[in-house]
């Protein structure tokens, strides 16, 4: 037996007051949906109706039934609707995961303007340089630097992620300034520290890539301590040019000039990502901050 279905009809019968009535709002024979109310009342064990030929009634234990499963309908018609409104209408908990340095700088602003257009989308956002799967760390998007991974998930590129070599007036007075990749050997290096490791300066010389990286001073992945102790004239750093341009511009910190170049990676799809995977883009709250995230960065840095 359909309960649910049943319990609807029984409720249809107490509104309308007899079967005829009821069995005309859900379009089906009056015996088939007395049969139905009877096999309710028989897997109850109880009668919840008194039937006459011209009018039905509530029994004592129908009564109490009605209100609750009558209260229980309407509870459903709202879960229902709930759930219909979350299909077109953006909102829920929004599971969003960074790079940390992208936080401050780039992402918690725009992420200012998205709640403010969609205020009933909860923010969970968290920073961090490591994410393994998508759906293994219960996240609905991720930003990351690097390349377009090989796992199953769209990645938009959102920006380019050049990286460019740094040092303050203050050190370059004291130790010279480097004009080609071989004299960073002589240097002092400030590396960030990945996931997967320090990041090597890396420069391509007579066709081939070489590993031209100063001697280590200090390794971390707290990219603030790097640049305070690049800021205090302690060696060089490579890091991404839009992370640095408010110092380059107020000549806190200058760019190296070196030929041949040099990166930190010989690959040229290099950039900053934005990844989800395809059939979460059907939820409304992703497709609104996809979006949103997509056009506004690139607006920004474009």
């Amino acid at each position: 037996m359909d309960q649910l279905r049943a319990i609807r009809y029984f409720c249809k019968v107490v509104e309308t007051g007899n079967f005829t009535q009821a069995a005309k709002a859900f379009h089906v024979p009056a015996s088939s949906l007395s049969r139905r109310v009877a096999d309710l009342e028989k897997s109850l064990g109880a009668t919840l109706l008194k039937r006459s030929t011209r009018v039905v009634k509530l029994t004592e234990i129908g009564r109490t039934y009605y209100a609750q499963v009558n209260d229980i309908l309407r509870q459903l018609e709202l879960s229902n609707d709930t759930v219909r409104s979350y299909q077109t209408v953006p909102t829920g908990q929004l599971r969003i995961s960074a790079m940390v340095e992208f936080g401050e700088p780039i992402l918690f602003p725009l992420l200012e303007e998205f709640s403010q257009r969609y205020p009933q989308i909860v923010l969970d956002v968290r920073l961090s340089d490591e994410l393994s799967a998508l759906t293994r760390d219960e996240v609905d998007i991720a930003i990351r630097g690097g390349y377009a991974p090989n796992e199953r998930v769209v990645a938009i590129k959102l920006m380019e992620n050049q990286f460019v070599a740094v040092a303050s007036q203050q050190y370059l007075t004291q130790f010279g300034t480097p004009t080609c990749p071989w004299e960073l050997k002589n240097h002092k290096g400030l590396y960030y520290r990945t996931p997967n490791g320090p990041l090597r300066w890396v420069s391509e010389i007579n066709g081939q890539w070489q590993d031209v990286s100063a001697p280590p001073i200090a390794v971390s992945n707290n990219g603030k301590w790097l640049l305070g102790k690049v800021l205090a004239g302690q060696g060089i750093m490579m890091a991404p040019k839009w992370l640095l341009n408010e110092y380059l511009d107020a000549e806190e910190l200058q760019e190296l000039t070196l030929t041949p170049t040099v990166n930190i990676t010989s690959s040229s799809d290099f950039g900053i990502y934005l990844l989800y995977q395809k059939q979460r883009y059907l939820v409304p709250k992703v497709k609104a901050a996809v979006d949103f995230l997509v056009a506004r960065i690139k607006q920004i840095h474009a």
